[in-house]
């Protein structure tokens, strides 16, 4: 015969495990979500989390109205080929595109870069005017390009300026959004506080090089 102790002991126990039993379901759910939420965020915000060295990780701040306007300002009399570099949603592309260039958006994360594309094929924007590149720009030689736009972060923007001085020709323009770079003397500015934007030209940072040198 079972012991009444025994029994009324395991009678509360099968009742303290069905009342945790909704609790442990509501952790599991709440974890789960929290997973979920932030492997979207960070797909999202820090892009191409294996393919980029950690001291260049960017996270994703798409541009404001403000920013683009003011980077079409100091694009405004120019023409020929650009380059963005994390091109985010694609929007700086799309605004170069419409004043003429052959615009290149430079993105990493699959998300943004599906958007875009279908964006452009929405809009039967072709190739030759809009083109968005899965790539590490990082590992890109950029040469090729008059114009460059960047909207990065303050640790990435020394490096960049080395890549960008060694790769582009005397006559290209780069323009960053509000994080200017440490070295290199801006030509002209448009905008104020965050929406600030700066335009570089490569030939004065080099001219300012050589009389340099030459003092030396």
């Amino acid at each position: 015969m079972e012991d009444p102790i025994d029994a009324l002991l395991q009678e509360k126990n099968t009742i303290i495990r069905r009342q945790n039993e909704p609790n442990h379901r509501l952790t599991l759910l709440i974890t789960a979500s929290v997973a979920t939420v932030y492997g979207f965020w960070a797909m999202f915000v820090f892009p191409g989390l294996r393919t980029i060295p950690l001291k260049l990780k960017v996270p994703y701040v798409p541009s404001s109205k403000v920013q683009t306007q003011n980077v079409m300002k100091l694009l405004k009399g120019r023409k020929g080929s650009l380059a963005d570099l994390g091109s985010g949603d694609g929007r700086l592309v799309f605004a170069a595109a419409s004043l003429g260039f052959q615009s290149t958006g430079f993105e990493v994360n699959p998300a943004l870069l599906t958007y875009a594309r279908f964006r452009a094929r929405w809009n039967r924007i072709p190739s030759h005017r809009v083109n968005f590149v899965s790539s590490n720009f990082w590992k890109v030689d950029l040469s090729q390009y008059d114009h460059v736009t960047v909207f990065l972060a303050p640790p990435v923007m020394e490096p960049l300026e080395v890549k960008l001085m060694t790769e582009l020709s005397d006559h290209a323009r780069v323009i960053v959004c509000r994080f200017p770079f440490p070295h290199w003397p801006p030509t002209c500015t448009e905008g104020k506080g965050l929406e600030q934007v700066w335009a570089y030209d490569v030939h004065t940072f080099r001219k300012k090089q050589m009389s340099q040198e030459i003092k030396q």
